[in-house]
């Protein structure tokens, strides 16, 4: 019996390997859009980084699904938790998130940025899962979020601090 470790290179890339790829590389886009606005923002953690986070999501969720098949032979199948997984993912990009944010001469730094990666960490994890349209949805609505209120602060701040700029003059 050949299981799913011994395959033939010329098998070994199947239909569901395929939807694996696209599911990747889905993720690693629309992680990669969050990322792009922070990259946009000059903040550290950018494109990459936030592209990263998401494709690993991606791929954690990926291979915890596929454990009980590549196993499938053997007597002692173990047994997956998909919460389980989930919590690992989520704890993971917590503790990156957690690093990008700082206390700087009496302000909080690097929070939204923080924010930013748990999100691509959770479109990556939901992308993975095949979960499309909620991952794209939640891309998008986290676009609105990142480019629209940042403008809505950006104006708040300039009313209350009195400053009669325009957010669009170059510098």
């Amino acid at each position: 019996m050949m299981d799913g470790l011994s395959e033939p290179f010329a098998t070994a890339f199947s239909h569901d390997h395929l939807t694996m790829f696209v599911r990747l590389i889905g993720a690693s886009v629309f992680g990669g859009l969050i990322g792009l606005e922070r990259e946009l923002q000059h903040h550290s953690a950018g494109l990459r980084t936030h592209i990263l986070v998401s494709l690993s999501a991606a791929l954690f969720v990926i291979v915890s699904t596929q454990v009980p098949d590549l196993l499938s032979g053997h007597s002692d199948v173990l047994r997956i938790d998909p919460t389980r997984v989930i919590q690992s993912i989520t704890e993971g990009v917590a503790f990156l998130a957690a690093g990008i944010v700082f206390f700087q001469k009496g302000t909080v730094k690097g929070l939204t940025t923080g924010a930013g990666l748990w999100l691509s960490g959770a479109i990556g994890l939901t992308i993975g899962l095949g979960l499309w349209s909620l991952g794209i949805f939640a891309s998008i609505l986290g676009l609105v979020v990142l480019f629209l209120l940042h403008k809505v602060e950006h104006r708040s701040r300039r009313m209350h601090t009195g400053k009669q700029e325009d957010e669009d003059t170059p510098n």
